[in-house]
């Protein structure tokens, strides 16, 4: 079966995941801004369920993929405590103020994973790219473990084209392509039938708002959706 990654900011999307035999969970913070890095203790709260990995986001503020000197050596530093807290890998992408591939910046990072032995994912920030199937070359020749890819698209059901495409290198070139973007009911048992090796998404629904002094919204775990996923994947 395809393996599933859940995207989650929480111990309760972890369990929750881990209960229904998901693969992975993207720990990531502040997921309505695209996921920041979790903290320490997240981490290894997380990782102490050992049933499933943690793949620890590395993205130290919200917004573009450019990312400066001081950055760099903070996303170093949080991959260095991701190993530490019991992290699977990490997921990071670093790309130049024109969109194109940090080769240097990622690189780096890379490296740094690598003496950590951690597993490192390329995330989305690859559909930003001029020519997402070149840069998934250049990641093969680094050492990525794998991509998570909408295929240049904002959703994965509109870049099937390319994810067949990415798919297709991958049998030649080992790394790993996980759909992720818009992966619901309606497209899931589409998206798996393209060959990729995983499917990643979100799970979770908001159930208070308005919350005192403008603090954000509470969330729990969808689990009706990761359900029904499941039911399509059968």
């Amino acid at each position: 079966m395809i393996d599933l990654e859940i995207c989650g900011d929480s111990f309760e999307s972890a369990k929750s995941a881990a209960g229904f035999g998901f693969k992975r969970i993207e720990l990531c913070a502040n997921l309505t801004e695209g996921g920041t890095t979790p903290s320490f203790g997240m981490i290894q709260k997380c990782a102490s369920l050992k049933s499933m990995e943690v793949h620890v986001m590395i993205r130290p503020r919200p917004g573009s993929f450019v990312c400066a000197e001081s950055e760099l050596d903070i996303m170093a530093r949080d991959i260095v405590t991701a190993g530490i807290a019991g992290a699977k890998g990490v997921v990071f992408g670093c790309l130049t103020p024109e969109n194109k591939l940090d080769l240097s910046a990622t690189l780096f990072l890379a490296e740094i994973a690598l003496k950590q032995n951690l597993e490192f994912t390329f995330h989305r920030a690859i559909d930003s790219t001029p020519d997402p199937l070149e840069t998934l070359a250049h990641l093969h020749n680094m050492g990525f473990t794998r991509v998570l890819t909408s295929g240049g698209k904002n959703t994965a059901a509109d870049g099937k084209e390319l994810l067949k495409k990415m798919v297709d290198f991958s049998l030649k070139n080992p790394i790993q392509v996980m759909a992720g973007g818009g992966v619901n009911t309606t497209n899931a048992k589409q998206l798996a039938g393209l060959g990729i090796h995983a499917l990643h998404f979100t799970a979770r629904k908001k159930i208070n708002s308005n919350l005192p002094a403008d603090m954000g919204d509470d969330y729990s775990v969808d689990k009706e959706k990761i359900k029904a996923i499941l039911n399509t994947l059968q």
